[in-house]
């Protein structure tokens, strides 16, 4: 019997971890024929995946616009309907040089003043998908698919505005479709751009967000599944022991590790300060008696120079382990994982006794291997962005999710770091970071894959 064929559309690199790097394909192949619809610069075929690469593809002028209107607009409508003005704090300032950028901005702005309602967003939406259904790249991708006849598509992220078309000439040929949300924060911020069947989510929690959010979305349209975003965390075949992965990064085998998780220069501008005052705070244990040293992991997406200072002072105590990321173009969203990158990830977890970051979702990748997470809690005195505080890192709409403060523990200030990283030492457990994690993502963590497709075979 002919296998059914499964279109996995990759808009951008965002999906690769989740469903290129884990286990999904392989669950997968076994009972259906896959092909990645491939928009990336990787080479896919070079890992043994069957793949069609995307002809370059060109929006109608006016989608992208229009898209930002649609963010900006449904922001607005949050904030009205809720009466909380955290929703103001998503937007980003738009570039305004030059004429076109200020045509674009003011565009933008009417948009956002005359369809923040449900009514004018969904009018909104129906105009991109009008204009989307007119372009010749529209046309190449229902030619495709009209050659290819894949019975399902799934779509790894709802953001790019590059996988409205596909998905649309799904929809005229009566293809189902599906998109994954694909990360816990992204709903409040307005992220939802395509539009399909059915609706991925990570959890019962994000399910209610989604239906909160989107009240065009129906209930049945939605599969709590997880996330194939932790499941390397429980393949024992990419585990290193101590020796090896010490010897491998230049590790001190008679230190213990802690890990400083880097974000990047937008979300925390001064967290080279922070790593600063997380060094300092280790070499005042150390000379208390302790035997302390640091993995730094930078963000993924922040090449800059700004830890380079504090690297050089504490050489004796720093060790940074960069991820394993390719940089292909100048945005972040052009900076992609590579394979090996999962079992990086998961050794410097394995291999260190905490992680101290602001605000990430660290938090998850370390509460699985029942270990504890610091979060920064306090401003530097000469911030580097007048604007820029922790208290408006905390006040995202995500960490309300958060069962209890309990869940970590917060750094109020560079002088409580060192007893913080001392009383975390003797942990091996945090019971309430372990019901954030089961909160947020369905359980087991590690079945997300095989639930995704056993909702696919439902479908077909």
């Amino acid at each position: 019997m002919k296998k059914k064929k499964v279109f996995v559309l990759l808009p951008d690199g965002v999906g690769l971890r989740n469903f290129v790097y884990s286990n999904f394909y392989e669950i997968g192949k076994q009972e259906y024929d896959i092909v990645f619809w491939n928009n990336t610069p990787f080479d896919l075929t070079e890992l043994n995946f069957p793949e069609i690469k995307f002809e370059k593809p060109v929006l109608h002028p006016f989608t992208d616009i229009i898209k930002n209107g649609i963010i900006q607009a449904s922001l607005s409508k949050n904030s009205k309907l809720e009466n909380d003005k955290v929703y103001d704090t998503y937007r980003f300032k738009s570039s305004s040089k030059g004429l076109k950028n200020k045509i674009k901005n003011r565009i933008v702005s009417y948009l956002n003043s005359n369809y923040s309602n449900q009514k004018g967003i969904l009018g909104l939406r129906n105009t991109i998908n009008a204009l989307e259904s007119n372009t010749a790249y529209y046309k190449k991708c229902k030619e495709l698919l009209l050659k290819e006849q894949p019975d399902f598509i799934f779509c790894t992220n709802q953001r790019p505005v590059v996988a409205i078309a596909p998905l649309l000439a799904a929809k005229d040929l009566q293809i189902p479709t599906a998109t994954f949300i694909f990360s816990w924060d992204n709903l409040p911020k307005a992220t939802m751009v395509v539009q399909t069947d059915y609706y991925y989510v990570w959890s019962d929690y994000m399910k209610k967000e989604l239906l909160h959010y989107h009240p065009e979305i129906k209930e049945n349209q939605i599969v709590v599944t997880g996330t194939p975003q932790f499941e390397a965390h429980f393949d024992e075949s990419i585990f290193l022991d101590r020796d090896i992965f010490f010897e491998k990064y230049g590790l001190d085998s008679s230190k213990k590790y802690i890990c400083y998780s880097g974000d990047d220069i937008t979300t925390c501008p001064d967290d080279q300060q922070y790593l600063n005052d997380t060094a300092k705070a280790v070499r005042q244990l150390n000379q208390k008696g302790h035997n302390i040293g640091i993995i730094f992991r930078r963000c993924p997406v922040d090449f800059t120079s700004r830890y380079d200072a504090t690297l050089e002072e504490y050489k004796d105590i720093i060790v940074a382990i960069n991820p394993q990321w390719k940089k292909i173009g100048e945005g972040w969203n052009t900076v992609l994982p590579l394979p090996e990158d999962n079992s990086l990830l998961v050794n410097t977890i394995r291999h260190s006794e905490l992680v101290i970051n602001l605000g990430s979702s660290m938090v998850f990748d370390f509460a699985i291997f029942n270990k504890p997470c610091l979060y920064i809690n306090y401003d530097v005195t000469n911030k580097k962005e007048k604007d820029w505080s922790v208290n408006k890192i905390y006040q995202f709409v995500h960490f309300r999710s958060m069962p209890s403060k309990e869940a970590v523990s917060w750094i109020s200030d560079s002088q409580s770091i060192a007893n913080l990283i001392e009383m975390n030492l003797s942990k091996s457990h945090n019971s309430e970071a372990v019901k954030w994690l089961e909160k947020i993502t369905c359980q087991p963590t590690q079945m997300a894959s095989e639930r995704i497709w056993e909702s696919i075979k439902t479908i077909i």
